[in-house]
């Protein structure tokens, strides 16, 4: 079966100030990444927009009228020192939510074995009623919720590797014994949650952190020996990734020392799990990744193992 990816152009339109890290060019340097010829049997479609409903099985319904509201049709607006608006930013937003329920109804439907969402800007760090770290709606929490709506998914678990914790998923899902978030990441580092102790209500919180300068021994280990097997007992119907890639060595927001085959491993590590349970469904979304040569080799192995190679 074959590997779906969704992306648009319109997520090219979100524009954050000049120097910020969070800009276009890492969509077009994807962009780049996947039009080697390795890639031609990528199945590529447009994401579409998403609704207003979809957004609220995760956010407050006031944050997002809020959010909707303070929507800039010039100009920017600041909402903190990291996360501003443009003109562009609310379709871009809504384009990834758009991607990451698309994507998830073409696994669960069979169409596709496995989908990669190529959007920004990213989402793991928006909480419940709250915008921060360049991110406004939780693609990832919000596709997990939509499959457990619409399919009917006892068990989704979502796994994180972005070099930053991802506080807004976890907020999301702390209380939730049906939903598992798995993350590592650099701590201490912003957002300064995700320590080994916080372990959600129904300990469904795996957080594994990495020290600065840990690099593909640490970061498989901290898998192999703690997140893969609480997965494996969890037995998960549907895998999502959070696919951040500032764990990279290049990366200019973080220290971890990770290279493009620590992410092909991991990719095929959880490929292997969902084979188990899952019966190989996996939707990865695309979180960070701030240096435009490590995003691409990132991209292009992680790609390339869901597609098999």
């Amino acid at each position: 079966m074959s590997t779906l990816l969704l992306s648009h152009k319109a997520c090219l339109d979100h524009v954050t100030p000049p120097g910020h890290p969070e800009r276009p060019d890492r969509l077009r340097a994807v962009e780049e990444a996947l039009s080697h010829e390795r890639f031609q049997f990528l199945v590529r479609d447009q994401a579409p927009e998403g609704d207003l409903d979809l957004v609220t099985l995760c956010h407050n319904e006031h944050y997002v009228t809020e959010l909707r509201h303070i929507a800039p049709t010039s100009g920017q607006v600041y909402i903190d020192g990291d996360t501003s608006m443009s003109p562009g930013t609310w379709e871009a937003v809504m384009r990834g939510v758009g991607g990451a329920v698309a994507a998830t109804e073409a696994v669960m439907a069979g169409e596709h074995r496995n989908a990669f969402v190529a959007v920004r800007p990213p989402g793991h760090h928006a909480e419940i009623g709250k915008p921060m770290g360049f991110c406004f709606f939780d693609n990832v929490a919000i596709a997990a919720r939509h499959a457990q709506r619409k399919y009917g998914i006892k068990r989704a678990a979502i796994v994180d590797f972005d070099v930053h914790h991802g506080n807004g998923t976890q907020d999301i899902f702390w209380s939730d014994p049906t939903v598992m978030y798995c993350s590592t990441h650099q701590m201490p580092l912003f957002p300064g949650t995700g320590a080994k102790s916080e372990r959600g209500d129904h300990d469904t919180i795996v957080n594994a952190p990495l020290a600065s300068e840990d690099g593909g021994p640490e970061f498989r280990s901290a898998f192999e020996n703690l997140i893969l097997p609480q997965l494996e007992k969890f037995s998960p119907e549907l895998l999502i990734i959070s696919a951040g890639f500032d764990a990279h060595y290049r990366d200019p927001l973080a220290s971890l020392n990770l290279r493009a085959e620590d992410y092909a491993w991991v990719t095929r590590k959880l490929m292997d799990l969902a084979d188990k349970s899952a019966e190989g469904r996996v939707v990865s979304v695309l979180e960070g990744g701030y240096d435009l040569q490590g995003l691409k080799e990132s991209v292009t192995a992680h790609v390339s193992a869901l597609m098999g190679a």
